[in-house]
């Protein structure tokens, strides 16, 4: 049988351990699913936590990065590099010129 373009195609659930598909038989029939639904929800929970996880990292990395650069903020400069760092900024805000060839 063939499927048509628009038509699901069943995953191809095989499972070394008999034990182990059985075990996910029981769960998904205790949930109310087909295997194929149980394991595709399963599949995108544990997607979804690392998702979270990673997220949650990368927000304390976030903070963790603002507040060293807070602590740079409040370094008291000397008058040549404070002037050294607005000119930088000026050259890098400036409108950018073209070069001849």
């Amino acid at each position: 049988m063939t499927s048509s373009p628009g038509s699901p195609k069943a995953l191809n659930l095989r499972f070394p351990d008999p034990a182990q598909r059985a075990a996910i038989e029981a769960a998904a029939r205790q949930e109310g699913m087909s295997m194929q639904e149980y394991i595709l929800q399963a599949a995108v929970d544990r997607a979804t936590a690392v998702e979270k996880t990673f997220l949650a990292a990368f927000q304390a990395s976030q903070a963790r990065s603002g507040e060293a650069f807070r602590d740079l903020a409040d370094l008291d400069l000397a008058p040549e590099q404070r002037e050294a760092e607005q000119t930088a900024r000026r050259d890098l805000d400036a409108p950018a010129r073209g070069h001849a060839a």
